[in-house]
């Protein structure tokens, strides 16, 4: 989740750093300094892929369990691409979701039907439907580029034992079915501990919480897992992640339409 529009990071920061000179950095300065210090943290992984266990969690405590494969692709200039291709069980296997993350316009998002054997286009309008039967939306899934949202930091606290930012940021894409979210970061690593989403209605809608972090390559910091507890509808999903690896040689060809296709 990185903003590769390098010459508007530095922008930002010249302007916030200039601005400091002369003033106390506002709330909002703050926030996006935090931002855009975390991007930079996360920059320069050129590509990943990674193992994937969703298991989904309704009211009851009853579970389901999909194994998915998944490619991203770093991009500069722009937000990043994505390819995740459903292994098992049957009846979703061969289907593939295809993301083009951007930064200052719509996200691209295609989903491969094999039973249909055809690409459905996803709407840009309606990003907040539910991905798959989780409780993430599609819009959760693209990268979470620097121009997405407006911040402001809000306060620091201990979050699970750990020293943290807490900043606000709010979309700017008129869609998206969040109205803003809080995000806990790490002050050491400026990694994600904790994100709250709220709705349209402002009301607290779902928590991701992150756990088992561990660094590759002297940099870049990966959980093991990830949970989204939905409050409203009290069901959840849980991502269990393995077996990352970077610079794996992935290039544009293995993120095109006809790739999503091919992807088994």
């Amino acid at each position: 989740m990185t903003d590769k529009s390098l010459s508007t990071s530095l922008l930002a920061l010249a302007l916030i750093f200039g601005a400091v000179q002369t003033h106390a950095a506002t709330a909002e300065e703050k926030g996006l300094t935090i931002a855009i210090e975390a991007d930079r943290r996360d920059t320069g992984f050129v590509d990943q892929t990674a193992d994937l266990t969703m298991e989904l969690r309704n009211k009851q405590g009853d579970t389901s369990t999909r194994y998915i494969h998944i490619k991203t692709l770093e991009v500069t200039g722009d937000g990043d691409k994505s390819l995740s291709i459903f292994e098992q069980p049957a009846d979703v296997s061969g289907t593939a979701f295809l993301s083009f993350s951007h930064a200052k316009k719509p996200d691209e998002q295609w989903l491969y039907l094999p039973a249909l054997k055809r690409v459905k286009r996803i709407n840009s309008n309606n990003k907040s439907g539910p991905f798959m039967g989780s409780e993430f939306a599609y819009e959760d899934l693209a990268s979470q580029e620097i121009e997405k949202y407006t911040y402001k930091y809000i306060k620091d606290e201990i979050v699970n034992g750990v020293d943290s930012f807490v900043i606000e940021r709010a979309p700017t894409y008129e869609h998206s079915g969040y109205t803003r979210q809080l995000i806990w970061l790490n002050k050491a690593e400026y990694r994600p501990e904790k994100i709250e989403f709220y709705d349209r209605k402002n009301s607290l809608l779902k928590t991701l919480s992150y756990s088992g972090y561990q660094q590759y390559l002297n940099q870049f910091w990966r959980p093991d897992k990830m949970t989204m507890a939905n409050h409203q509808t009290e069901k959840s999903t849980v991502l269990t992640w393995k077996n990352y690896a970077f610079k794996t040689g992935l290039d544009e060809r293995d993120f095109s339409q006809n790739a999503l296709k091919r992807a088994r």
